[in-house]
């Protein structure tokens, strides 16, 4: 059996010395990668990496923790290894446990956590470490951190954020949440409490974007007689991945000052230049992938809301495509008149008891549903959070949030930004976390790339010494430098 394993430093280039420890908070996809990047790329024998996962689980998270196989990655698997310089690693893998081996294969998310364990699993020795529990605190003493959860306190020498995705925002309509009921599933990833509702239940699905397109496929596969209707304020579903694509177009990238209109012309104009030469549009969004974070980085605050709020929509649901498999589902439900999508939104929704009565748009007719499904993607605001661990790091300032509120505040370099706008030395995140500074932070190749730097970024402060750093934490807390000129 071929094994692909990250080259190591020989470990005799290491003294003896002292422990750096790492906990990695959070072990989905963001952590094990940093993980994997840690232990690969160190040969240490002082290293410690501690994975804190509150299941103990690693590898899954809220995105590959399904166990419905029908829920498929969006992106093919030639694109989806965890080393961005072993691009056939996930490819060789599945070839070698009996999976699909083809580079244009949407695989299954389940498989793809599987994938990281074992990964994982290729690089763990005696310096990996993974804890069950939530942690609650990260409390700075000293120049190093202690590392808080409900029973157990330990320390870190480098702390990294790798917490992945938030639960969806709570609904709110005339300003109120939606008060618990028994027809209201705040959480979309609780495939249990989908699989049990009424064969022949009538269920509306609030969002329209990978998240309810996966609940609408577990609903309706497993309840023949069910039907389904999604909401959303335009009523645009993700296109579709087609089955063979060509090379990314190749584009010149605007320069001089930008406007989030300006870049929206840009790629109208690129997308009407690919098709005079027979180039589909998604070549030329994804020729745009490389370029994307620093043209978001190049837009003024002002601009950054403005494609929020004008844009942003038509660019996700092309740039974020479902796999062609689950595109032919969702419109075999539509042909077959169980599955509607309605724009406008959710006008209001009337408490029926073991039921909920759901107005869209101007429909002069609600619908009358045995239940109602959050699938309004994830929570980014952090002001909002009750996770216990944001609430404790926004409390003492270590954490703030991005100006845009998609994220936290981060430096290029994965350092957190805290309330005086200076990075907090040994403070790093990892993944869609990052999104407001970065806006590409919640895909692998993105995440993978992040996780490597990261790594690389510990290992160093760790190769300088702790002792050293703690006497110059003052010179290292650099002064954040804005990443967007006053709106």
């Amino acid at each position: 059996m071929v094994v692909t394993r990250l080259p190591r430093p020989a470990a005799a280039a290491y003294a003896p010395g002292p422990h750096h420890r790492v906990a990695v908070i959070g072990g989905g996809a963001s952590g094990v990668l940093n993980a994997i990047n840690l232990l690969g790329r160190s040969a240490d024998p002082g290293l410690r990496v501690e994975i804190h996962e509150a299941s103990g689980i690693v590898g899954r998270g809220i995105a590959y923790g399904t166990n419905d196989p029908r829920h498929l990655l969006n992106v093919r698997s030639r694109h989806m290894s965890a080393f961005p310089d072993i691009p056939s690693d996930l490819i060789e893998w599945a070839r070698r446990t009996g999976r699909s081996e083809d580079p244009q294969a949407f695989l299954p998310r389940l498989d793809f956590a599987t994938y990281l364990q074992d990964r994982l699993a290729q690089v763990a020795d005696h310096r990996l470490t993974i804890c069950a529990g939530r942690v609650e605190d990260v409390v700075p003493v000293g120049g190093q951190f202690e590392i808080r959860t409900s029973d157990v306190t330990s320390t870190a020498d480098s702390v990294v954020l790798a917490y992945g995705n938030q639960r969806p925002k709570a609904l709110v309509l005339d300003g109120d949440q939606l008060p618990a009921a028994s027809w209201h599933l705040p959480n979309p990833w609780d495939l249990g409490a989908l699989r049990v509702l009424p064969d022949d239940a009538t269920i509306v699905v609030v969002g329209t974007g990978l998240t309810a397109v996966d609940t609408v496929i577990t609903l309706l596969e497993e309840g023949p007689r069910r039907r389904v209707v999604m909401v959303s304020r335009q009523g645009q579903l993700p296109r579709a991945h087609v089955a063979q694509l060509s090379t990314a177009w190749v584009q010149p990238v605007p320069e001089g000052p930008l406007t989030a209109d300006l870049l929206a012309d840009h790629v109208k104009e690129q997308i009407a230049a690919a098709a005079s030469q027979g180039v589909g549009w998604r070549a030329v969004v994804d020729g745009l992938r490389a370029a994307t974070t620093p043209l978001w980085k190049r837009l003024p605050l002002a601009e950054r809301r403005r494609f929020l709020e004008v844009h942003a929509r038509e660019w996700e649901v092309r740039r974020h495509r479902m796999a062609p498999e689950v595109a032919a589902r969702i419109r075999a439900y539509e042909d077959d008149g169980r599955l509607s999508v309605l724009g406008g939104g959710i006008a209001s929704i009337a408490d029926r008891g073991d039921r909920c009565q759901v107005l869209v748009g101007d429909a002069p007719t609600p619908i009358v549903a045995q239940a109602l499904v959050n699938c309004t993607g994830p929570a980014t605001d952090i002001t909002r959070s009750h996770d216990p661990l944001l609430l404790a790091l926004r409390e003492r300032g270590l954490v703030t949030p991005d100006p845009l509120h998609l994220g936290i505040d981060t430096l290029d370099g994965g350092e957190l930004v805290d309330e005086t706008g200076r990075a907090v030395p040994g403070l790093f995140a990892v993944g869609p976390p990052r999104k407001g500074t970065l806006w590409e932070s919640t895909a692998i190749p993105e995440i993978r790339a992040q996780a490597a730097a990261v790594a690389d970024g510990i290992i160093a402060r760790s190769a300088l010494g702790v002792d050293v750093l703690r006497g110059i934490t003052g010179d290292l807390g650099s002064t954040h430098p804005s990443a967007a000129a006053p709106a």
